[in-house]
């Protein structure tokens, strides 16, 4: 066989692969300033609300398929913000989430899938103070925008916005969060709930 031949070959192989594997899922920009993390928990009775304010979110997301998307997050622990410098070193210290070691708060989706109008039901690992559980979020796609183009020069040259909302409960005894004191377990809640609001851009 020639080398034009063999070439040949090789490109009409390498396109019908890329025909077979279709386009891939969009990388989505995080718009760090219209999203948030957050959670809230009891301090006896009381609902007590907080936030993380450093993570990062790589987000891919398919507008025709959106099952092929997927989301990896990592959120420093050490950027906890109750509102309390006190309560926050606190959370950080080995009596909660022992930040020193454990630094970060990760999940990696493994899944995703249809689950109504508008949601998806998106599985994976979520890593917590070295303890590791399989969650499944559930993401409302609260909605996915066009941006005009008189409009785009304005905002940086975006073209595309995309919102996404999630809520899940927790229980912070099954990540080891605050088990190895008495005081914690009396005072504080064991049910955690978490709300992630993300609203993401694409040039």
């Amino acid at each position: 066989m020639t080398k034009r031949k063999i070439f040949s070959s090789a490109v009409l192989a390498l396109t019908a692969l890329t025909i077979a594997a279709g386009p891939a899922p969009m990388v989505w920009n995080v718009d760090k300033p219209h999203t948030g993390i957050g959670f809230s928990v009891k301090h006896f009775f009381t609902p007590i609300s907080g936030q993380f304010d450093e993570y990062n979110i790589e987000l891919t997301y398919d507008r025709e398929d959106p099952t092929n998307s997927s989301v990896r997050v990592s959120i420093a622990v050490a950027s906890v913000n109750t509102g309390n410098e006190t309560r926050d070193a606190h959370l950080m210290s080995a009596d909660f989430f022992e930040a020193d070691t454990y630094p970060y708060i990760t999940f990696v989706s493994e899944s995703a899938e249809w689950d109504g109008e508008n949601q998806l039901l998106v599985g994976g690992p979520l890593k917590i103070k070295g303890q590791v559980h399989d969650v499944v979020l559930p993401i409302t796609i609260l909605g996915v925008k066009d941006i005009p183009a008189e409009m785009r020069e304005m905002l940086g040259g975006v073209t595309e916005i995309a919102s996404f909302e999630t809520s899940i409960q927790l229980v912070r005894g099954d990540f080891n969060v605050g088990t190895g004191s008495w005081a914690a377990n009396l005072v504080v809640g064991d049910d955690v709930d978490i709300t992630i609001a993300v609203e993401a851009n694409r040039k």
